[in-house]
């Protein structure tokens, strides 16, 4: 790897401007920012998103990381901003979020692991304000604020299924109630620091998380608390982003990790905001398919603030579409050009959907050996005849960034066009109809099917002046709320079974049908591979 003070040389920084943690990786203080482009015209921005995710995997990352590789072998300036995997994912059954084979994120493990503890700093202070809440309520500090009137859960990074619901103040040791937790990506805090521009602006996104409800349904806040100077004091370093590098030594930002189905899935808009002041093109990555973590890029981060995207890209397989098309999993290596013909409606419908944000979409096709001529000729004509701008082969993990190089040509070209950017639904909209516009344009649901009181909740976050974007926490294995339905259903039901309000984050989190905000582990979690070797070395974390 190349000393990371020589990758920041790269992004115009000085070895001064950074602050290095060893000597493969850095934080970017905030006052090193660059306030424009040495050209005077910001880089562009190109965002990756995909078809629906499959049980097979898209390689998502791989190709962002591969694309960067790729702009590089071109002559162009690129950088990466991507986020950091979570501990649960990389123990459990996903594995590490770094890419793949000579496309990957570096040093990878301590990427997949511990990077700079940002996220260890993050969870400390979501469970500093609940511990400091749980007091407020036992000493009685907030009047008609009652156990019952709490509504903030703790996290963890394990995937630990046995703390989804908890009781906790049992024996007079604090407010006894009902309780539970959530993984860490699905932290408020985790969405906060992703979405905040800067120190006043964290300050008081932190002071408007909401803690919970007195009586007479007022909103307790982190504010009123009294928790968000401890809380910014321990988040001063992790709303730095981390400078890392891709395998073949381009500037890799590593920042923040919510995730793509029950959070908005998107790195940091501080990483961005950098990187295109920094270098030419710059590639982002957004969580599982383009019915999510693609919407809540353009819905949540570019409204409240983010870089406008210029060009996205579309990644598939050819294995994912055959899985769309019917095809088991055990048969995906099987050559089946009919099956991939009928996969394509999910590539289809991604196009649908990045188009209907305004951007112009170039379609990668993330190769295996096992792909043949003929699958591979279905899916470009269908890409093509979708609306894509174009489509390249990406071969990335075997090959880096030589196996890049016709993707990236193919995004200049688009990229430097331009898109015209719009958004599927205005600020003032009301939430239910905001859900009913997503699960029409988005899910081709027939209907909103509205659970118990989920609309008086609509309406009373309404009326405390909350009209914020939507979060939608549903399966990522589905452009509907139900896993089991593939390729692009018709005729399905959206159902929201509760929202939760993330104040400081500015959006509304609706939870639609079977979605757990806490992971299980599986039969067998990728945990009991992982190990330390006898020289030192961390082997067996997946995705490196």
């Amino acid at each position: 790897m190349r000393p990371i003070a020589d990758v920041a040389s790269d992004l115009g920084l000085s070895a001064s401007d950074i602050e290095p943690y060893g000597s493969d990786k850095a934080k970017i203080p905030l006052d090193s920012f660059p306030t424009s482009s040495p050209s005077g015209q910001p880089g562009k921005l190109i965002v990756i998103t995909a078809i629906t995710p499959t049980p097979a995997g898209e390689g998502k990352s791989t190709t962002a990381v591969g694309l960067v590789q790729g702009l590089a072998k071109i002559g162009k300036r690129p950088a990466l901003t991507i986020r950091q995997p979570s501990l649960g994912p990389v123990f459990g059954q996903k594995g590490g979020g770094t890419g793949g084979g000579k496309s990957t994120v570096q040093p990878a493990e301590e990427i997949n692991l511990h990077l700079t503890g940002d996220f260890h700093a993050m969870m400390s202070a979501h469970n500093l304000l609940a511990a400091m809440t749980d007091n407020v309520v036992y000493r009685h500090q907030i009047d008609d604020f009652e156990a019952e009137g709490i509504t903030w859960r703790r996290v963890t990074d394990a995937e630990d299924r046995a703390l989804r619901n908890a009781a906790v103040g049992l024996n007079g040791d604090g407010p006894m109630r009902q309780a539970g937790y959530d993984i860490s990506a699905a932290s408020e805090i985790m969405a906060i620091l992703a979405l905040a521009d800067g120190y006043k602006d964290l300050r008081e996104r932190l002071g408007d998380i909401v803690v919970g409800w007195t009586r007479d349904r007022t909103p307790v806040t982190a504010s009123q608390i009294g928790a968000v100077g401890s809380m910014m004091a321990l988040l001063r370093d992790a709303l730095k982003p981390n400078l890392c590098q891709t395998l073949e030594g381009q500037p890799a930002l590593v920042h923040m990790g919510p995730f793509g189905n029950i959070a908005h899935g998107c790195s940091s808009i501080l990483a961005d905001q950098f990187a295109i002041n920094a270098a030419d093109y710059v590639i982002t990555e957004a969580g599982f398919g383009a019915d999510l973590g693609f919407e809540k890029f353009m819905d949540i981060k570019v409204r409240q603030g983010g870089p406008r995207p210029d060009a996205a890209v579309v990644v598939c397989t050819i294995r994912g579409l055959k899985y769309h098309g019917g095809v088991d999993l055990k048969d995906l290596s099987t050559p089946n050009a009919d099956a991939v013909k009928t996969g394509t409606d999910n590539l289809r419908n991604a196009i649908r959907i990045t188009s209907l944000f305004g951007l112009k979409a170039v379609v990668a096709i993330n190769r295996f050996p096992e792909d043949t001529p003929e699958e591979l000729r279905a899916v470009k004509a269908a890409a093509l005849d979708a609306g894509a701008e174009a489509v390249a082969e990406a071969n990335g993990f075997a090959e880096g960034g030589d196996g890049m190089k016709e993707l990236a040509e193919a995004v200049v070209a688009v990229a430097d066009k331009g898109s015209e950017v719009s958004l599927i639904y205005d600020d003032d909209v009301s939430t239910i109809d905001k859900v009913e516009i997503m699960a029409d344009k988005l899910y081709g649901a027939d209907r909103v099917v509205w659970g118990r009181m989920t609309r008086t909740t609509a309406r009373r976050f309404e009326s405390n002046g909350w009209k914020f974007p939507i979060c939608m926490a549903k399966t990522h294995l589905s452009v509907s709320a139900d896993a089991r339905l593939r390729n692009v259903p018709t005729g399905h039901n959206l159902p929201i079974q509760e929202l939760r309000i993330s104040a400081g984050a500015r959006q509304i989190v609706t939870l639609a049908g079977d979605i757990m905000t806490l992971p299980g582990l599986p039969s067998k979690p990728n945990a009991l591979d992982i190990d330390l070797d006898d020289d030192g070395q961390i082997v067996g974390v997946l995705g490196t």
